[in-house]
Parts: C-alpha cells; sequence; structure tokens
C-alpha cells in the first residue's frame, strides 16, 4: 500500500513553501517518504513557467509571483487549501495524468459527501462545479519527482480572481464550497480531503528497485 506523510503548515507565503518545495525535491533520495503539504497562502497571483501576462489585468498591491508549474495564473489567499504533492512518481509507478486525475477525483469525492457534484475536464485540468471552478491544478515533474499541486476554495474573498483570467481562461466563474454547501471550514476540509486522497493512493505500490 502506498502512504505519505501528511503536514499542516498552516499559513504561509508562497515564495516560502515554493523555496521547501524545491528543497525537498533536491534533496529527496530514493527512500525519502512521500509527502502531501496541507497550507494557506497569504494573498499572491502566481504565474506558471509559460505564463502570460497579458491573462493580469490589475493586480493592484498583490504580488504577482513567477514560479515553475504549468498553467496560467491563478490566485491564491486565505480560505484557500493548497495540497502540495511531493511524490517519487517514478517509484509509485505513475504517471503525470493519471496522477491529475486522482488528485481530481480526491477533491471530487470528498465534496460530494457534502452534497457537492462537481467534476474535472479533460480540456482544462480542475475541479468544476456546472461551469464553476472550484479548484485549480498545477504539477511539476524534477527528478522523477512532483511538487505543486491542487488548490480549492473554500471561504474566500474571491474578488481577486476577477482581477485575471483565471487559468487564462476569460470569462471563466471561480466559485467556493461555502456558497455551494454549508462547508466553510478549512480544517473540516483538509480532514475529508486528506482521507479521500489516502483512499485512492492506496492502489499505488511502490515500484522495487532492480
Amino acid at each position: 500500500m502506498s502512504s505519505f506523510v501528511a503536514r499542516d503548515l498552516g499559513r504561509q507565503t508562497f515564495r516560502s513553501v515554493l523555496a521547501d518545495m524545491q528543497q525537498f525535491t533536491d534533496t529527496r533520495n530514493a527512500s525519502t517518504p512521500d509527502e502531501v503539504w496541507f497550507v494557506e497562502h497569504d494573498p499572491v497571483y502566481t504565474l506558471g513557467l509559460n505564463g502570460d501576462t497579458a491573462h493580469i489585468h490589475s493586480s493592484g498591491d498583490i504580488e504577482v509571483v513567477p514560479t515553475d508549474r504549468g498553467g496560467q495564473v491563478t490566485y491564491h489567499g486565505p480560505g484557500q487549501l493548497v495540497a502540495y504533492i511531493l511524490f517519487d512518481v517514478k517509484r509509485l509507478g505513475i504517471s503525470i495524468r493519471p496522477l491529475v486525475m486522482l488528485l481530481e477525483q480526491a477533491v471530487i469525492d470528498a465534496v460530494a459527501d457534502y452534497g457537492v457534484l462537481a467534476h474535472g475536464r479533460r480540456d482544462a485540468p480542475g475541479v468544476y462545479v456546472e461551469d464553476r471552478k472550484l479548484g485549480a491544478i498545477g504539477l511539476r515533474i524534477r527528478r522523477g519527482c512532483t511538487y505543486h499541486g491542487i488548490a480549492v476554495n473554500v471561504n474566500m474573498d474571491l474578488r481577486p480572481f476577477s482581477q485575471i483570467n483565471p487559468c487564462g481562461m476569460a470569462g471563466l466563474l471561480v466559485t467556493q464550497l461555502a456558497e455551494e454547501c454549508a462547508v466553510s471550514s478549512v480544517a473540516q476540509f483538509r480532514r475529508d480531503l486528506l482521507q479521500s486522497l489516502r483512499r485512492l493512493m492506496a492502489d499505488y505500490l511502490p515500484v522495487a528497485e532492480s
């Protein structure tokens, strides 16, 4: 059975967690346990590796941080749960697309228990409720390992999303759990998402070294 270490980092700046993820990835070895880091960020716009600044209409006083994940621009802020996925995908024997779908499914399963019917999209990764985006996903693979992850809006100020084309999609509607159901606690959703992730990851066995 695949297992991972789960850490709750509380509220942190994006820059500090990005540096920590990169260091963890660069210094881990074949026996390092996989980890999932849960965090809420101070307000920040992050721009993917090939992101286009034209998708940022006005950043105001919110910092824009270029980063090394895939995808375009998104917003992180308090009340949004980010799950950073620090997995050795070579050891697990999982490729990137199935991992993306697994992360989406973990969110879909967790919110289904709240009565929220969510889904993924092949043409635009993430988690949606009808045509409204609930969660954004972006990963990076380095040295056969992933970092970055999935961000789910729980109970936050959504107004900063109106200043960008979220994930490069003009006119995309953004939603959050507090608007879709009675759940507004980041701590509750963190517990439920962790349970969902552990259940789905149980299907993966680390690949034995030859």
